[in-house]
């Protein structure tokens, strides 16, 4: 099947099985639609008017008819809802060992991130048989990551964070798209992922690629931007803690309150004064345009990271 020329290679563990459904779902659309057409066909010509002295008789119902024809095409549908729907949940979570990487869109090029900062542009490097997960989100407009082989499709919205996950299966050089019209040039916008082998990939982020092309550390980060003058530990704190913030309960000053996740975060570095913390002065500037998007990712996870008490 990944050998047909309609199709595009399969190079992701689940591409085989979105195949099987598309392919099933075009089978079954297609085996109707040629009986539907036949049958009409048919009867046409079988009971096409002769002379003028044909009258046709009246039809009376065929209960047997009316229930094949009503639940044959319900099994059907409803085969394909569950189908789908286990599919779909499959494709959004990713699984606890997939290692995180990062992109960012911007017209007209795709900036990625490894887990250890090394950045590329419009080419993201990855080791073969490792599950990863892609947190999304851009610098301008809305893009679409799109990867065929894979069989993967996000949205990229700005100040927004959306994740994809995949495992690729095979050694290879697979095309990535951007699937939504993002500007003038936005046919410009593709690039490639080249799944590599796990000793050629570590080989390669130990020597193809320099300090001068990796973003500093999270915890640089943090104090080139001054978090813990503010967010400390003691009593002189001048804002919420954030060891142990990610997935606890925040509420605000007019009542409302949500759960800490990368979005709210994310809003929380760009936009401070959206949502102000219960019991808190919105003393924090705002660092939209005075970080880079890689930058606030990698504040980001590491916040995240950070455990209560530590």
């Amino acid at each position: 099947m990944s050998k047909a020329p309609f199709m595009p290679p399969q190079g992701s563990s689940f591409a085989g099985q979105v195949d099987l459904l598309y392919l099933f779902l075009v089978a079954i659309s297609l085996f109707f639609s040629l009986l539907i057409a036949g049958l009409i066909v048919y009867l046409a010509v079988r009971y096409k008017r002769r002379s003028p002295r044909d009258i046709g008789v009246p039809i009376h119902g065929s209960g047997v008819l009316e229930i094949a024809w009503s639940v044959i095409p319900l099994v059907i549908m409803l085969g394909s809802f569950v189908w789908g729907t286990m599919l779909f949940f499959h494709l959004s979570r990713p699984p606890a060992d997939a290692v995180e990487y990062f992109a960012v869109g911007k017209q007209w090029m795709w900036k990625f991130q490894h887990p250890d900062g090394t950045r590329e542009i419009n080419t993201l490097h990855l080791p073969v048989g490792q599950p990863v997960k892609v947190t999304l989100t851009s610098e301008d407009v809305i893009h679409d990551l799109f990867v065929p082989a894979f069989r993967v499709k996000m949205d990229v919205l700005p100040a927004r964070y959306s994740t994809i996950w995949f495992q690729p299966v095979r050694v290879g050089t697979y095309h990535l798209f951007c699937a939504e019209y993002c500007g003038a040039e936005h046919s410009r916008m593709g690039g490639w992922i080249v799944v590599q082998e796990p000793e050629d990939y570590e080989r390669w982020l130990a020597g193809e690629r320099g300090q001068e092309n990796r973003l500093a550390s999270p915890e640089d980060l943090f104090k080139r931007f001054a978090c813990e003058s503010c967010h400390r530990t003691d009593s002189v704190a001048r804002a919420p803690q954030l060891a142990g913030l990610f997935g606890k309960q925040v509420r605000f000053k007019d009542g409302s309150a949500i759960v800490a996740d990368d979005n709210y975060i994310l809003e929380s570095i760009l936009k401070p004064n959206e949502k102000i913390v219960a019991g808190y002065q919105p003393i924090m500037p705002t660092f939209q345009g005075q970080m880079s998007q890689e930058e606030a990712l990698a504040l980001v996870r590491y916040v995240r990271g950070l455990e209560a008490g530590k």
